[in-house]
């Protein structure tokens, strides 16, 4: 088995965070369909600093009888049919996805994944609604506990905004990515990446603090 030298089973109670983001076709996750996924993995490098290690995104064709929001298509900007997508089914996208997670999760020791996203309860409703369409049985994701990049940005850098926050946390944003999915995963991955570092700082200095008195 493929092992690290410094496992995160014990930072976040087993759980292993993975930083997703979906583009959709709408914002009812039962009958509007997924067009884009993005997962990044992040994990310990040697100095026990939290970094991303992979990233993984797949194009999705619709699935039979959805329906597509013209404006929601607006928004992103995406030809859900563009014949240079290189779209897959859900199914194989999900499988694309996870067999690396499942991977991560062994390695570092933990039980499972936990989605971490911006705003993530439409992230998770959604990847859940494809679950279940393609009766995958053994997700690696935890079912509905997640990490709010939106409320810890909010904690850090007083801003709630993806875009706002990656600014105050001093990172570059190009927003003519913005809404492509790997894009956006992987800035909300550095955010969290930044919060969860700038935390153990803190706890550091805080133990310091409480030998030196």
């Amino acid at each position: 088995m493929e092992t690290v030298k410094h496992p995160l089973n014990e930072r976040f109670r087993s759980y292993l965070p993975v930083i997703v983001d979906i583009e959709t076709a709408g914002f009812d996750a039962k009958k509007h369909p997924l067009l884009e996924i993005a997962a990044v993995i992040v994990e310990y490098n040697e100095n026990t600093e939290l970094v991303i290690t992979e990233s993984h995104a797949a194009h999705i064709i619709p699935f039979e009888n959805s329906v597509l929001d013209p404006s929601a298509l607006k928004f992103t900007g995406i030809d859900p049919y563009h014949p240079f997508r290189m779209a897959i089914t859900e199914k194989e996208a999900l499988a694309k996805l996870f067999k690396p997670i499942k991977a991560a999760v062994k390695r570092n020791k933990c039980t499972r994944a936990i989605l971490v996203g911006h705003n993530p309860n439409f992230d998770i409703n959604f990847l859940n609604a494809a679950i279940g369409r393609s009766k995958i049985k053994r997700s690696p994701f935890h079912p509905f506990s997640t990490f709010d990049t939106a409320t810890l940005g909010g904690l850090m850098y007083k801003q709630t905004v993806l875009a706002k926050i990656g600014k105050e946390a001093g990172m570059d944003w190009d927003n003519d990515q913005a809404h492509s999915a790997l894009y956006d995963a992987k800035q909300t991955a550095e955010i969290f990446c930044k919060i969860v570092n700038r935390w153990q700082q803190l706890e550091k200095l805080e133990a310091q603090t409480q030998v030196t008195k």
